[in-house]
């Protein structure tokens, strides 16, 4: 028999987290899977780009004897579906395979990856809480003036693309005043060389997701508006902070945290142009070179470095609004 709650009402069982587990599960298998039909994907795709890895890499003046050769060590001249196999049959033992050049893809992706990971995380973080301040300003008087000027503005910001902001913060913090520096520089130990490196290209990335995640906290404030526990809050007379913070946020969380995550696929497509323009030590460099030589591997590898990041982040938001909702389907 299930023990009923002080309150009477049925306390949840084992079969409810049993259930919960359940759902999570598949959700990582069925991941597992589109990330698997992606990396299909990207070795299909390199393989139909003119010339291959042999060709891309090959030094000037070099015999098409020692091209041909190259080709045949790098297994190039094995079918594409035979190298992906062997190549993703190494993943569970996190071997990623060996680039072009005879370096092991992790070793290739040690340095660079945190790098993104650090600006991503930040540039993450910067959106959730102006997308959060913009969000509950606007919901504080639906209507006014602040609300029509953070919708035009937060729809400016998501529709300009990542190089458009790029540019425009080069020319305004760098090139006319000077304050913060154009490019990048590395460290000793392959990470930007001060703090103030991380300035634009942070702004670059987050400028956009505030956009985009101002309008759906606007919207999730909406709705939680009108349902009657926060209209009978307004009717007491409650101070409109307290509504918000106390009666409105807590509903728009699940919305908040699945907007969230969309946002990170965003930033690591943002990432590979925003690094590139700014000379950040990520893995944008890594992929525009490697697609430069067709280095499948290495491509490979940077797709499932950022893609389990993602994963990791979709996980959360989905446990984060199984936790709020209580669903346990």
């Amino acid at each position: 028999m299930i023990p009923a709650a002080a309150d009477g009402v049925t306390a949840p069982g084992p079969a409810r987290y049993l259930r919960g587990a359940g759902r999570a599960a598949r959700l990582a298998v069925r991941r597992l899977g589109m990330l698997a039909l992606l990396l299909a994907a990207v070795f299909a795709a390199i393989e139909l780009l003119p010339g291959d890895t042999a060709d891309a890499t090959s030094e000037r003046g070099e015999s098409a004897a020692g091209t041909a050769l190259r080709r045949e060590a790098l297994g190039l001249d094995r079918p594409v579906a035979e190298r992906f196999r062997d190549w993703i049959s190494g993943l569970p033992t996190g071997d990623l395979g060996t680039t072009a050049h005879g370096e092991p893809v992790t070793s290739v992706l040690s340095g660079p990856f945190p790098n993104t990971l650090l600006l991503g995380s930040l540039a993450l973080a910067l959106s959730i809480i102006g997308a959060l301040a913009l969000g509950s300003w606007a919901a504080l008087r639906p209507g006014g003036r602040v609300d029509r000027a953070v919708a035009a503005a937060s729809t400016a910001a998501f529709a300009l693309p990542e190089f458009v902001v790029s540019v425009g913060l080069l020319l305004v913090f760098s090139l006319w005043t000077g304050w913060l520096p154009a490019v990048t520089l590395t460290g000793p130990e392959g990470a930007p060389a001060s703090w103030d490196m991380l300035v634009l290209p942070l702004l670059a990335l987050a400028i956009p997701q505030i956009g985009w995640n101002a309008r759906i906290v606007r919207g999730a404030l909406a709705d939680q508006a009108d349902l009657p526990h926060v209209q009978a809050a307004i009717i007491d007379g409650l101070p409109r902070r307290r509504i918000l913070i106390h009666h409105m946020l807590p509903g728009a969380l699940p919305a908040v945290a699945v907007s969230t995550a969309t946002s990170a696929g965003m930033l690591v497509g943002g990432a590979v142009v925003v690094e590139t323009l700014f000379n950040y030590p990520g893995v944008g460099a890594v992929l525009a070179g490697a697609i430069t030589d067709r280095d499948t591997p290495l491509v490979a590898g940077v797709v499932v470095a950022t893609g389990a990041a993602i994963s990791t982040l979709l996980l959360l938001a989905d446990f984060v609004r199984d936790r709020i909702l209580g669903t346990d389907r």
